[in-house]
């Protein structure tokens, strides 16, 4: 059962008129892609044409009112992508580093240059380190001495007793 007619909205197509037609009054017909091309490739054409001339058009030095004047307008913030070529390009300029980069960089070279002190033994860490392995030497040379002396004592009682 019908409720009534359901009026859908026209999304999906919009067509929006050229400067020229704007201009000319025309914009009821539909552009296409294949035909913004067309006109395009004609400007550019044109222009060639008037540059290898080299007079100035009417064009250029009249100035365009309202929206036509706003149209040939490009976006401020777009980046036109640059090709460098393999001659052009400094090979031996290293790139900037990021800040995370450059921090493990330096935490690198920190790292090598305690490892070499440390083996040099001037940080406090390598002096405790060599007190402790001299302490350590000391006692194992004590207690060699002190089996050295249990051993020949053993001996000398096993030699008596065989007397």
């Amino acid at each position: 059962m019908g409720r009534g007619r359901f009026k859908a909205k026209p999304t999906g197509r919009r067509n929006f008129s050229t400067p020229e037609e704007m201009a000319a009054g025309s914009s009821a017909r539909p552009r296409t892609f294949k035909k913004a091309q067309e006109e395009e490739a004609a400007h550019h054409e044109k222009e060639e044409s008037e540059e290898e001339s080299g007079g100035d058009s009417e064009e250029e030095t009249e100035k365009k009112k309202g929206i036509l004047d706003a149209s040939e307008i490009q976006n401020p913030n777009l980046v036109k992508p640059r090709n460098v070529k393999a001659r052009a390009a400094d090979v031996e300029s290293s790139p900037e580093l990021s800040r995370r980069e450059r921090e493990e960089i330096e935490k690198q070279k920190a790292h090598e240059r305690y490892m070499r002190l440390q083996e040099q033994g001037k940080t406090e860490q390598a002096r405790k380190d060599l007190e402790r392995l001299a302490l350590i030497r000391q006692q194992r040379a004590e207690a060699a001495k002190k089996r050295e002396e249990e051993k020949t004592a053993k001996e000398q009682k096993k030699a008596e007793a065989r007397k």
